[in-house]
């Protein structure tokens, strides 16, 4: 049977490490809870030195499956403890696995699930925090992880939707901006020697083709440092208070894009909004959290305002009319769900509506784009090589 290396801490407390036969890694694992063991790490010897993973970081994703996990779990009936140690040890990220593990340590030593969590803000929000909390008040675990988990889902299909709106557009804009870039550095050079040895008369687009070449060639690294340069302070300007406000501002603005963000925006909130509440978690504390995940500093602002209006005693639909970020029909049925007293379904059915229409905005923006991107770039390759055989078109015609 090979052996592995293990490290793990006794019930105590204290550090231990040592070697164990088996027969697989769940196994030695197995083994060592008997032992009242908690692992930590279990290597087969002789691979202790294992090549980097990259990409280990914990994703939105990563979480969405762990607390569909947890919620069966909990649901059949398992202790917390347990539950914790099986995900923790199941995990294939060392990261996670710390995470969950330490987790399950600080419940196992009497710390609530959620303070607990609220260790470990980069993996947990205070919205998965916040919820769990007020699931662990009112005895209702099983029940807030599944919500949880439903909403996480949700989350990562709408931050996907973004993805797939932006990357394929921005991916072939780029390629075709390196290749031009490539036409232009090396290419055109060549023909432009050909012409000045020919003493050819040249057209107006080739003498653009080749003011642009002389370009290219004379200002490639000062540009690309600038670039660098503009994207650098692009990054720290929007780190800033008003910087963040300016350029979220500017891309709900953009036509098509921003109107597509803009519906994120909107069920977003709606899908988080109702969840908390849904959950028990108190109106203002739900409106501050979703405000912290909007992912848009205008809509950041627009929910802290009505935050105080709603502090201060108003109703929620008046104030979020005032701000002008939410649509007529979102605030008329969430008014409608105050009066009703089904706000949480009412917003949950917004975030369905709106979700739903991400997705056709996606997808006829995906139609859309490819043969706009097919007409831009055989207008500009075309456009290049029209040029460069312009004058030898005329050269045979003189001869």
């Amino acid at each position: 049977m090979p052996a592995y290396v293990f490290k793990g801490k006794t019930r105590a407390g204290a550090a231990t490490s040592g070697e164990r036969s088996a027969d697989s890694k769940d196994a030695v694992i197995a083994m060592l809870r008997r032992e009242q063991i908690l692992v930590t790490s279990v290597k087969e010897k002789g691979k202790e030195i294992a090549l980097p993973k990259f990409g280990g970081g914990i994703t939105s994703k990563d979480v969405a499956i762990f607390t569909r996990q947890f919620s069966v779990m909990i649901d059949a009936g398992l202790p917390l403890v347990q539950c914790l140690e099986i995900l923790g040890n199941q995990q294939d990220k060392p990261g996670f696995q710390k995470v969950l593990l330490t987790i399950r340590q600080d419940v196992e030593g009497g710390s609530s699930l959620a303070d607990a969590m609220k260790k470990h803000k980069k993996v947990f929000d205070d919205l998965f925090t916040n919820m769990i909390a007020a699931g662990e008040a009112g005895g209702i675990l099983d029940t807030i992880l599944k919500r949880l988990s439903t909403y996480i889902e949700k989350s990562v299909k709408l931050k996907s939707q973004v993805k797939s709106a932006l990357i394929y557009p921005i991916a072939v804009v780029s390629i075709a901006g390196l290749v031009v870039g490539v036409i232009l550095w090396k290419v055109i050079p060549t023909f432009a020697a050909l012409f000045a040895g020919l003493g050819a008369q040249l057209p107006l687009p080739t003498r653009i083709i080749i003011g642009l070449s002389n370009w290219t060639v004379r200002l490639m690294i000062p540009g690309i440092c600038a670039g660098f340069g503009v994207s650098y302070g692009l990054k720290r300007y929007y780190e800033t208070h008003r910087g963040r406000r300016v350029i979220d501002g500017i891309v709900l603005k953009t036509p098509v894009l921003g109107m597509i963000l803009r519906k994120i925006a909107v069920a977003r909130f709606c899908r988080t909004l109702a969840t908390l509440i849904s959950s028990g978690v108190p109106i203002l504390d739900g409106l501050e959290i979703t405000a912290l995940t909007s992912g848009n500093a205008i809509v950041e602002d627009a929910i802290m305002e009505t935050r105080k209006s709603v502090e201060g005693g108003q109703s929620l639909a008046g104030p979020l009319k005032q701000t002008d970020v939410f649509p007529p029909m979102v605030v008329q049925m969430i008014a409608v769900g105050e009066q009703t007293g089904a706000l949480d379904n009412m917003l949950s059915k917004i975030a369905d509506f709106y979700e739903d229409e991400v997705d056709t905005a996606v997808a006829n923006l995906m139609t859309l784009m490819e043969p706009i991107l097919i007409l831009f770039l055989g207008t500009v390759v075309g456009g290049i090589v029209v040029s460069m055989y312009l004058p030898i078109f005329d050269l045979i015609n003189q001869i």
